[in-house]
């Protein structure tokens, strides 16, 4: 394994670095507080520094292939870090924000040439948003195969039903198409009952209930989290992704990646809380010195750089493992990263908000919304839980005898 940045990667990453430093982090405190008059919106400001980095080439860096950068997964991860020290501007500044980057990785790979031209392209400009309806709240989405939401063919139609919440991103105005995962054949195989279809927002019969919140916020600055009603919703046979059956498959594929990109920005998370908590306990004194000489903090900090150093280095071996062997070889080790980043991130991030102090629940500094991120990042990206029951079965395959 060969974790060397090659020319491409540096040269972005110096360019992404500069591009934090004179534009994103100055725009922190005027983005929260354009976020408290814009509704739903994004804020204003969200456009200037989009049009900045795509002057600087900053754009669309998620996405390999001829629709965008055409970075690897080892290349992109680093920049991924980056813009996870600021996880509610810089993705979203640079066109790399979550849901719209699955949807679109969906679109480049699954879509057809007519649901590229009509979704995807407005997509990569920005001109829209979109949103990946399948969490449901009477079933346990955890367990992908539970989805209750019926897709019926009716003719050239299909009609869909059923409730989605938490779908991100769907209470901004600029959210056209929802991708809905449902139900087309209960009686199939377990994994290819699943099927997913583009349902415009301006469909009749699709009705935005409210935005749920998390953690007392309802993170309207990019987009929110709905709750949606589908009655009765009619879509033409052409809006059906890929082929009947094909959901669970789609939805794995989707996963790979954004996996990757989540953990990466989460160890950028854990590097500003890390040094956030250094600067504030080398300036802060009680009892009768710096809160830096407590060795009790002096511990905080050598095993936050220890969590973060492991969790990097094994997020990149998943990435080069993806990019020469493929997403099902690197399995165990998607698995993994999902286990171990959020959790490192949540420790580091909680014990920077204990050397805060008061300030460090508050609105002054960032660590409480990280903190919020990181945790619920431990549910919106699959249950701890299902994370592990996962990588044990596989563990223990390994060492079955044969013939078991």
């Amino acid at each position: 394994m060969n974790f060397d940045f090659d020319d491409r990667t540096e040269e972005l990453r110096a360019r992404l670095l500069e591009f934090m430093a004179e534009r994103i982090y100055p725009a922190e405190q005027v983005f929260a507080e354009q976020a408290r008059h814009s509704g739903w919106s994004h804020p204003p400001v969200l456009d200037e520094l989009r049009a900045e980095a795509r002057r600087r080439g900053l754009w669309n860096l998620f996405l390999p292939g001829a629709y965008g950068a055409g970075l690897t997964n080892q290349q992109y991860a680093p920049l991924a870090e980056i813009t996870g020290r600021s996880p509610g501007l810089a993705p979203a500044a640079l066109n790399c924000a979550a849901p719209d980057t699955g949807n679109m990785e969906v679109l480049a790979e699954f879509g057809t040439g007519a649901q590229r031209e009509r979704w995807l392209e407005p997509l990569l400009d920005a001109r829209i948003r979109s949103a990946f309806a399948m969490t449901e709240p009477d079933v346990a989405s955890s367990d992908a195969t539970n989805i209750a939401t019926r897709i019926e063919r009716d003719g050239d139609e299909y009609v869909v039903n059923g409730r989605k919440w938490f779908i991100t991103g769907a209470m901004n105005p600029l959210c056209q198409v929802f991708i809905v995962m449902g139900k087309t054949d209960p009686d199939a195989p377990r994994h290819r009952q699943q099927s997913q279809i583009l349902v415009p927002r301006d469909t009749p019969g699709v009705t935005i209930r409210r935005g749920m919140h998390t953690f007392g916020w309802d993170d309207a600055d990019h987009g929110g989290h709905a709750e949606i009603d589908f009655v009765d919703v009619r879509v033409p046979v052409e809006n059906l992704i890929s082929t009947e059956g094909s959901g669970f498959a789609i939805a794995q594929a989707r996963l790979g990646p954004g996996r990757v990109h989540h953990c990466m920005r989460l160890i950028g998370m854990a590097e500003r809380a890390l040094e956030l908590m250094c600067r504030r306990v080398s300036g802060r004194y009680a009892f009768g010195g710096p809160l830096a000489d407590q060795g009790v903090v002096q511990d905080w900090i050598a095993e936050a750089r220890v969590r973060i150093e492991q969790a990097r280095l094994l997020v990149l071996k998943t990435a080069w493992l993806m990019d020469t062997a493929g997403n099902r070889a690197a399995r165990t080790e998607i698995q993994a990263i999902k286990i171990v980043v959020p959790e490192m991130a949540q420790w580091v991030v909680d014990r920077a908000i204990q050397a805060h102090g008061a300030a460090g629940v508050s609105q002054d500094t960032p660590l409480a919304r990280l903190w919020a991120s990181a945790r619920t990042i431990r549910l919106a990206d699959g249950p701890d839980e299902v994370h592990r029951r996962s990588l044990a079965r596989r563990e223990l395959r390994r060492h079955q005898p044969a013939g078991d």
